[in-house]
Order: C-alpha cells, then sequence, then structure tokens
C-alpha cells in the first residue's frame, strides 16, 4: 500500500537538512512523517551539506517552481592541498601538494573568484548531458567534460584560516556550485583544494531562522507548515478579488490587468488563495489556479 494521504494539508516547512541524506531522502522521510505522497524540494543539497531545504507539501508543490530562489549563501570549509575526483570530501584524493599560500596571495585569488565569473561544474554535478545527468555518466566510467557556464559570485570572504582549512561564506547564483569554486581556488593557488563542508544558511527569503529538523518534524507534523495562503501572502505581492472576479478566476478566466510586476498572489473576498497571476499588456494571466470551483459556480 502506498503511504495514505492526509486531505487538506497544504504548505511550505523549510528542514535544516542533515549531512549524509540527498534532497529526496528528505522528500521521502517527510512523506512518512506526515503521511502524505505530494511533497517536492526546492534547490537541492548535496548529501554532504547541510542546511535550508524548501519542501512544498500537498497544493504548495505546485508553487516551488515560482519561488524567487536565486541567491544562495552557504558558509563553508575549504582544504587547500588536495584534489579530489568529486572537488569535495565524498570524492577519492588524485593529488597531495604542497601549500605556500599567504594571506596577500590567498585573497587575491579569493577576489579574483568573486563577480560575474565562468564556472565548469564538477564531473559529478546534476549538469545533464545528452539527457543524462553527469554524475550518472562519471558512475558509468564514461569521461565527462562540462561547459563552463557563467554565474555570479556576489561574496566569497574567509572566515578563518586553520592550518590548510579555510571557512569561508559565499553568496551567489543559482547554478553556481561551490565545489567547483573551492577547486578553483586551489588551482588558483597552484596547491589543489576541495570542499570539506557545505551548510546552506539561506536561499531566496528562506533562511536557518526559519527550519525545523527532522526528528522535530516527525515530532510536531503538519502543525510545522506555514500554511499555503500564508506563504504566498509574505512571499508575493498580494492582490483581492471582489466574489465575480473570484469566481472568473477559479475558472482560469482572465482578469483586467492589476498594474504588478512579476508574479503576485490573487485572493479572495474572504482571503482565501485564489491563483499565481502576472500581468500581461492587456489582462491578469493565471501561472498557478489554486481554487477549485465550487458547485454553486459551476451551475
Amino acid at each position: 500500500m502506498g503511504v495514505a494521504t492526509a486531505a487538506g494539508v497544504d504548505g511550505l516547512v523549510v528542514v535544516d537538512k542533515p549531512a549524509g541524506l540527498t534532497s529526496h531522502d528528505v522528500v521521502a522521510r517527510a512523506r512518512r512523517m506526515l503521511r502524505i505522497r505530494r511533497i517536492g524540494h526546492a534547490g537541492t543539497l548535496d548529501p554532504m551539506a547541510t542546511g535550508v531545504l524548501v519542501l512544498g507539501v500537498g497544493r504548495a508543490t505546485r508553487l516551488l517552481g515560482h519561488l524567487a530562489l536565486t541567491d544562495k549563501v552557504y558558509q563553508a570549509t575549504v582544504q587547500l592541498g588536495i584534489s579530489t575526483t568529486t572537488d569535495d570530501a565524498e570524492g577519492d584524493v588524485v593529488a597531495v601538494r604542497e601549500v605556500a599560500a599567504d594571506q596577500q596571495r590567498l585573497a587575491a585569488a579569493m577576489a579574483a573568484l568573486t563577480g560575474e565569473i565562468d564556472q565548469v561544474p564538477s564531473a559529478v554535478s546534476a549538469v545533464k548531458v545528452d539527457g543524462v545527468r553527469a554524475y550518472a555518466r562519471v558512475r558509468a566510467g564514461q569521461d565527462v567534460v562540462l561547459a563552463a557556464r557563467r554565474v555570479t559570485v556576489s561574496r566569497f570572504e574567509l572566515l578563518a584560516r586553520r592550518g590548510t582549512d579555510l571557512d569561508v561564506v559565499v553568496a551567489c547564483s543559482s547554478g553556481t556550485y561551490v565545489r567547483a569554486l573551492a577547486r578553483d581556488l586551489g588551482e588558483t593557488l597552484g596547491c589543489g583544494a576541495h570542499l570539506r563542508a557545505l551548510r546552506r544558511l539561506s536561499v531566496g527569503p528562506f533562511d536557518l531562522t526559519e527550519t525545523i529538523t527532522l526528528d522535530a518534524l516527525a515530532e510536531v507534523g503538519a502543525g510545522a507548515l506555514r500554511p499555503l495562503a500564508d506563504a504566498v501572502g509574505a512571499l508575493f505581492p498580494r492582490r483581492q478579488v471582489d466574489t465575480d472576479e473570484a469566481c472568473a478566476i477559479s475558472h482560469g478566466r482572465r482578469l483586467p490587468p492589476f498594474g504588478v510586476s512579476g508574479t503576485y498572489g490573487v485572493f479572495g473576498p474572504a482571503g482565501e488563495l485564489l491563483a499565481l497571476a502576472q500581468d500581461t499588456e492587456d489582462a491578469c494571466r493565471s501561472l498557478v489556479v489554486f481554487a477549485q470551483p465550487s458547485a454553486a459556480q459551476k451551475t
């Protein structure tokens, strides 16, 4: 038998992902804890990484693709002098070199990797090559060479240095690989490097202050969810409509534009969430309709 679905349970929960689990593992555990099958995640984290992972539950899974999650902040530990096959601590060591980087050289190397840069993702990343994930091709014994992509590293700052270990904070755009940043820092310094630890401090508007551990989620259950309507009201501009307009948008019909830039939430006269929408030149266009037409509206 499949996991039972709890009707009417919809919302977001921000989990503090532990090390050793994939993002999909976290989703699977949340499904068992909440007894809800319809759960998804936004902003994948590698198994070794910890920190902010946003889950959508029930109808909130339809919200995940519209969240502004392009800006991310991490705290990481980079070990100089050792290169690995995966550019992180989970890979095999391929080179060990002497570290002779003083603070001035280190600062210059980090500055060179700040701003808009062309970054080659790690070969074991989730980037698709002809429809197949790069890491799957590597595991199958194939040689994978990925093309560089333009990313933005808005902050790459040294917090502390402990021998060959560097504690750093990284603020970056979506699509940036922190382990590739560690690798490139090592190559710039001529000693090699890899990522030893990674913790996501924030993604988009979500940060660690909002997270719950999996153990706590198991105890609290659905009470840990931010209700869908509350989440939309907090994360997007809000527009309220009257009864006739609510009926129209619930049936997928367009309304006159509201004059709002970007995505916004549409709420009914009683404050109920109806849809996510965007303005075109001449209409309010629904992106996701959450409301279900009532029997009275259908007649």
